[in-house]
């Protein structure tokens, strides 16, 4: 399997300082499952190209694999020495791994400046993908082109063969187009030769910072990178949405919320916290968890109350509660001040000791996350079990999505709500709610109402009867 990469501009061999490779000198690198080489191919004053070839030996690859005993020589026959697969994504880790950081002593100004490069990838498996090319790599800005070939001359009836010869080229930095093609690579290989545990997500967070929360199929890349495990999929996309969202939208819960107006200073989900640390604070309440904490945007407005003297947050996630306790900086907090505040992970919909002993809870944009055929055992855990005093509760308005030009009908603020609610559904769940459980509710509206649709953030505001 060969990768190329072509650098077109003045004083092109300063490729070399930037890969660390020498244009004249060929190194070659031993790998646990064969050798990588580095050469180029030419290096003129104009043009550069450094090439990448991995040399594959499929006796490593087989030996001491499961069942190889008896498998015969089936074990030594597959298409891994011959593709670009996750072997190549490896590689490119292992031999540019400095390159991909964004560092280089001789040329600094050179590494941070987009530049004109192509990089021509041999043999990726792509069967029934091809489209999919184009939509993965055009986000990106990169011109894509791609080659097939028919599975066999001889016999063209069978079709073409599930491997295409790709290139991609456009002005970018060195450093980006290595760490796309770290990340994209894998997506299109569905035999993958590591390991997937929850250890990619965070390889994948890393070398997907600054493009991959934004591209249109950041659902379907994550998903493949992750060799179908949709569990740490849909946490990868979480923890980017958490990056992603400048207002900090709350909740466990992944994916690409419609960004609220930008125009309307201060955000709605400004107004929302505001909103609940109102309430928090007109209860009374000595004592609050957050269920659903997120990254900790309501922790870090409820710390600040010194009325507060004990505080929790808690969340399913527990890469948004590492990013919670770094937000909060609770490693760097004075003792008494950290004496206050708590993180633990759990679940919404089963019963916990932890929830319990708190004036107030807070849930905020969160219910909307369950499947309405969990709500019941929320509210058990919430309303039956726990019982706080005050239960402060947001989730969105569906009548007032109308607003929202860039959803189409029907469709949901966020891909992983469940459901969104009308004023009527909520208040209706609501008051069920309180007559159930021994409560009082009292209902409004957050952020700019539109006359006839509402406000985009309902809020239910519980307390318990006495």
């Amino acid at each position: 399997m060969l990768l190329t990469l072509t650098y077109k501009g003045e004083n092109a061999t300063d490729l070399g300082f930037l890969l660390f490779k020498n244009p004249s000198r060929p190194q070659t690198f031993e790998l646990s499952y064969g050798k990588a080489y580095v050469f180029y191919t030419e290096a003129e004053a104009d043009v550069c190209t450094a090439a990448l070839l991995l040399d594959i030996d499929p006796i490593d690859l087989a030996r001491g694999k499961a069942g190889s005993k008896d498998g015969g020589l089936f074990d030594y026959v597959s298409d891994r020495p011959y593709v670009s697969s996750s072997f190549m994504s490896s590689a490119l880790s292992r031999v540019f791994g400095t390159a991909m950081s964004g560092r280089c002593d001789q040329r600094p100004e050179l590494a941070a400046q987009p530049l004109d490069l192509t990089a021509t990838l041999t043999n990726l498996p792509c069967k029934s993908d091809t489209a999919m090319l184009v939509r993965v790599f055009e986000p990106l800005g990169y011109t894509v082109s791609f080659k097939t070939a028919v599975l066999d001359e001889q016999y063209p009836q069978w079709g073409d063969a599930r491997y295409v010869d790709l290139t991609i080229s456009g002005k970018v930095r060195l450093q980006d187009l290595l760490r796309h093609l770290f990340v994209l690579i894998p997506v299109f290989d569905r035999a993958k030769h590591y390991w997937i545990g929850p250890d990619e997500i965070d390889k994948l967070l890393r070398h997907g910072e600054g493009w991959l929360e934004r591209h249109p199929e950041q659902r379907f890349i994550a998903e493949r990178y992750m060799g179908g495990k949709r569990g740490l999929a849909r946490r990868a996309v979480e923890a980017m949405a958490l990056d992603r969202m400048d207002d900090g939208q709350e909740g466990a819960a992944p994916s690409d919320e419609v960004e609220e107006p930008a125009q309307r200073p201060p955000s709605l989900n400004t107004r929302r916290l505001t909103a609940v640390v109102e309430a928090v604070r007109a209860s009374g309440a000595s004592s609050v968890i957050d269920m659903g904490c997120g990254e900790g945007n309501l922790l870090s407005l409820l710390i600040k109350e010194r009325g507060l003297s004990k505080i929790a947050g808690m969340d399913v996630s527990y890469l948004a509660l590492e990013r919670a306790a770094h937000k909060l900086k609770i490693d760097r907090m004075g003792d008494a001040k950290r004496e206050r505040i708590t993180l633990f992970q759990s679940s919404l919909t089963y019963k916990d000791d932890r929830f319990s002993g708190f004036d107030a809870a807070c849930v905020v944009e969160v219910i909307e996350h369950l499947d309405e055929n969990r709500l019941s055992a929320f509210e058990q855990v919430l309303f039956g079990e726990a019982k706080p005093k005050t239960v402060v509760l947001t989730t969105p308005n569906v009548e007032y999505n109308e607003n929202y030009a860039a959803l189409s009908a029907d469709a949901l603020r966020h891909g992983d709500h469940r459901f969104e609610w009308s004023r009527a559904q909520f208040e209706g769940w609501a008051e069920g709610v309180a007559r159930r459980y021994g409560y009082t509710v009292k209902h409004s509206q957050i952020g700019d109402a539109d006359e006839s649709l509402g406000a985009p953030t309902q809020m239910g505001v519980f307390t318990v009867c006495e």
